[in-house]
Formats: C-alpha cells, structure tokens, sequence
C-alpha cells in the first residue's frame, strides 16, 4: 500500500506549463537564433544574464516565492538553446554558484552577493575542481591561511564554468590541516588583486567560458566565509542533488528538441529508419519518467540520493548517444555535431558515471 504521506504529486501544474511556453517561445526567439554567432565568437554577452533576469528568471527558487518546478522547467527549456556553452554558462551560475550563498549565507551575505545574481548585476561561479582534485574533492589543496581580519587565499581551480567572466567565485579551500574532507570551507572570493583567469579552449560548450583560475596571495575578509568553517564539504554535497538533477533534466530537454527536430526529416525514410527512431524516443521517454520520478522525490523533501543520480547517469550518456546516432541517420548537420559535442560532458560534469555507479551500488536495499 502507498503511504498517502510520502506519494509523489504531479510536478508540473498547468501554471508551469504557461511557463514552459513562455520560456520556450523565448529561448526559439532570443538565443537559438544567436547560437551559431556565439559559438563561433566561443563568448556570449553579459547582458544575456540580464535578459533572464527580467523575467525574473534568476532566482525562480529564492525568497517567499520560491519554486523549484519552475526553475526544472527553465532547466528544460535552456537545452533548447542550440549551444550546450551558452545553457551551461547561464545554469552554473543559476543552479551550482548560487544556492549555497542562498542556503548558507548570511543575511549580509546574501545582500551583497544573491541579490545582485539574481538581478543580473554579478555574475557567480562555483570553484572546487582543481588540476589535482576534480571528483575526488577531499583532494582539494588550495590553501586559505588565516591572517588579521581574515585569510591569504593561494591556490589554483580548473574547469570553472563563468570562470573568466564571475565577478565572484564560491570557493571550496583548505582552512585546517586535517587531512579528507576536515579542514574544508567556503570563501566568496571575489575578483580583483591577485586573482587572475584564463580560458580553456575544450571539445564542446564553445560559448561558455570555463577557465583556469589563479589565486595569489587573495587577501579574503572573514566575513566572506560560507558557513562554519570546516564544514565545507557538507555545502558540497548539500548542493549536488539539484546539480545532477538539473543536468538530467537538461539532457531531457536535449534529447526531446533533437527528436522534434529529426523526425520529420526522417519520416519516409524505410523501416530500419522508423525503428531506429523508436528506440530513440523510447529511451527519451524512459530518461524522462526517471528524471521526473527523481524530482518528485526531491521535491517532496525525502532522501531522494538514489533517484537523482540514477536519472544523471541514465540520461547523460544517453543524449550523447542519440544525437550520435541522429547524425548517423541524417549525415553532416552543424546543430546536431553540436549537440553530440556539447552532451558528450554531461558523463563527466556533476560527477562521473563511475561515480554515480557507485553511489548507486552503496545505497541499494541488502
């Protein structure tokens, strides 16, 4: 029998789906137009932050009004975009940068640095991932020495999505000496003496601007700390389960815009081809019911670890694979190469499929 207290609600309402048209007609109207231009250009403007912003994009799961299932269906409707850098550049700072400023952030805090992410003023990055210590971020080495007032931040980050362009970076630094995941906190380092940046040029995600980040004696106010010091990697882990949702919720919204755009020119085209399509669709659809299943789980406020990483790991590979096997059938087309380059991080990003293997295998019933 299903226990009425923990049944997963439906989750999205009829408002969400006005939603979905709005963002939708949006992204059709004012970015998949200018993909190419900014993929080409391995930049897109500042000022695309500020359009989101407007329509109050930004923090659609901050404050009195929050909405996570709104924020889901931009998560969708962003792969739409036609450029895998442009979703990732714009998501990072909405779904990895931000909310652990809004979940453990002062009020002081969050004034200074949500509130103006949120308006489009500032641009956040989210800094763990370093030349040493990418999945494994009990490795983390970048160093926060305690001085008067504060810290002297020396170290280096890589592969920061809004690397080059944040103006301030969430940073997971070592503060102790104990060794694994004691001794970690979070420092809101922001950009000025003694940080510099430099771009990485990478197989996909062209327009995004994932750089290399040099921390050189960073003097860091005390008040720029995130929490309780030392208890840095439990912000990380609080933070990974929208993260990966997102991303498979991403990977739908990939998958389904690479389908609808297919299939018309494939129809006709003799039964292989029709079957082929089949399990395409099939294994969107599938994705899709366990995406779903994991962010009803989620939200409804119960430990939903397994279900969010099964829906990353199932989904990740899985778009890479159809828009592979889409150009297989369809032949050269610079949209859909770009989408197998783009979608070919997705096994990687938020954690690798080995590792999402493994927290699978650790949390099944015995």
């Amino acid at each position: 029998m299903i226990d009425a207290a923990r049944a997963p609600v439906p989750p999205f309402t009829a408002r969400h789906e006005a939603l979905r048209a709005e963002m939708r007609a949006f992204v059709e109207a004012e970015l998949r137009p200018r993909a190419a231009e900014w993929e080409e250009a391995r930049w897109f403007p500042d000022e695309v932050f500020g359009w989101l912003a407007e329509r109050g994009w930004l923090g659609l799961k901050y404050g009195p009004d929050a909405d996570w299932v709104a924020d889901a269906v931009l998560a969708e409707e962003l792969a739409r975009c036609g450029s895998g850098g442009l979703a990732a550049g714009l998501g990072a700072h909405m779904t990895i940068a931000t909310p652990p400023v809004a979940k453990f952030g002062t009020p002081a805090q969050r004034e200074r640095w949500l509130e103006p992410a949120v308006r489009g003023e500032k641009i956040a990055a989210l800094a763990i991932t370093e030349p040493d210590a990418g999945s494994d971020v009990a490795a983390v080495r970048t160093r926060a020495r305690r001085v008067d007032g504060g810290w002297l931040v020396n170290g280096a980050k890589t592969f920061i999505t809004n690397g080059v362009r944040a103006d301030f970076y969430v940073t997971a630094v070592r503060t102790g000496d104990e060794p694994g995941h004691a001794g970690m906190s979070f420092l809101v380092v922001e950009r000025g003496d003694g940080v510099s940046a430099s771009k990485l040029e990478k197989l996909g995600w062209h327009a995004s601007d994932t750089g290399e980040i040099a921390f050189d004696d960073v003097f860091v106010p005390q008040e720029h700390l995130l929490g309780n010091e030392g208890r840095g990697f439990y912000l990380i882990m609080a933070n990974f389960q929208w993260e990966r949702l997102a991303m498979a919720l991403g990977a739908v919204g990939s998958m389904r815009a690479g389908l609808e755009r297919a299939i018309p020119r494939l129809t006709g085209r003799g039964q292989a081809v029709r079957h082929a399509v089949a399990e395409l669709a099939t294994v969107t659809q599938a994705g899709e019911a366990l995406t779903y299943q994991a962010l009803r789980r989620f939200l409804h406020g119960g430990d939903a670890a397994r279900e969010v990483t099964m829906a990353k790991l199932a989904t990740q590979r899985a778009s890479f694979d159809l828009h592979d096997r889409l150009l297989s059938l369809l032949g050269p087309d610079p949209e859909l190469e770009r989408a197998a380059r783009d979608a070919r991080l997705g096994p990687i990003g938020g954690g690798t499929d080995e590792i999402m293997k493994e927290i699978i295998g650790r949390t099944l019933p015995r």
